[in-house]
Order: structure tokens, then sequence, then C-alpha cells
């Protein structure tokens, strides 16, 4: 078997389904802060394992708290509100 054959076979890291929740958090924490330089500067094969560890671990947080809070602004309604404050027009100062 060639090294493409072998390709998605291996694993990076603990199956995140064996992590305790702290441990999990600490995962999610570590792979987010290093995103934007394994985005600019990893090559296309760290960036695909870091894209799937990824996946892998939000999956995980996803699958455990399907009831997690929702954020307003982070909704399509909040989003769209937000625009339409930010795109109205704005009073002068002292009037």
């Amino acid at each position: 078997m060639n090294a493409h054959d072998e390709r998605g076979t291996t694993m990076t890291g603990v199956d995140p389904s064996r992590l305790d929740d702290q441990q999990l958090m600490k995962e999610l924490e570590t792979i987010h802060r290093t995103r934007h330089d394994t985005l600019l500067y990893g090559s296309n094969d760290a960036l695909r394992t870091h894209n799937e560890r990824m996946a892998q671990l939000e999956g995980e947080y996803l699958r455990r708290n399907p009831h997690r809070p929702v954020a307003p602004g982070r909704t399509r309604e909040g989003a769209r509100e937000r625009t339409a404050s930010d795109s109205a027009t704005p009073t002068a100062s002292g009037t």
C-alpha cells in the first residue's frame, strides 16, 4: 500500500470520545489557537490533518452539548438585526 492509499487512515491524538470534558475543552482551545498559523503557513497535509482533527473535536463537543447556549447575535436573525441597526442613520451628538 502506498502513502496515497493510506491517506485518511491515521489519526492524530486521542479519540475525542475518550477525553473527559476538561481535556476536550483544552484540545479545542489548542486547535483553535493554532488554526490561523496552520492555514497561512502549514503544508497541505498539515492543513488537511488540522481540518480532520478540528472536525473530530468539534463534533464530539456538539454531541456532548446538544443544548449549548446560543448567543442571539450569532443567529441569522440576530445578525440581520445587528446589520439593520448598524445601517441606521446615526444622530449627531449634542442635538
